[in-house]
């Protein structure tokens, strides 16, 4: 298998691991009465799938994003503050009274 479709079935599962955890911790600490919603219900289950399925798309994407960003090649500039001081430079700049932008009356 290809380095980079493991790299992103790795990434979703744990995505959705941490979706199945988030929705556990919704429902085990009744947040906004979700508990009663979801197991005070016939249908609560189609609620608690959907939040799931929802949730962990966001969360295998941030996953994967954050894999893909960490694989960047450092940079070879140092960081911190090793750049050159900018000094202001002085412009002499002559006003005209009359040009494009005069004022109109």
């Amino acid at each position: 298998m290809p380095e980079l479709i493991r790299l992103y079935i790795v990434n979703v599962a744990i995505g959705f691991g941490l979706a199945v955890a988030f929705v556990a911790g919704l429902v085990l600490l009744d947040v906004a009465g979700l508990r009663h919603l979801i197991l005070g219900s016939p249908m609560g289950w189609v609620a608690g799938l959907m939040m799931v399925m929802f949730n962990g798309v966001v969360f295998a994407g941030v996953q994967f994003a954050i894999a893909v960003m960490r694989m960047a090649e450092p940079e070879d500039t140092p960081p911190g503050g090793r750049r050159q001081a900018l000094i202001p430079v002085k412009v002499a700049v002559e006003a005209r009274k009359s040009g494009p932008f005069r004022a109109r009356r």
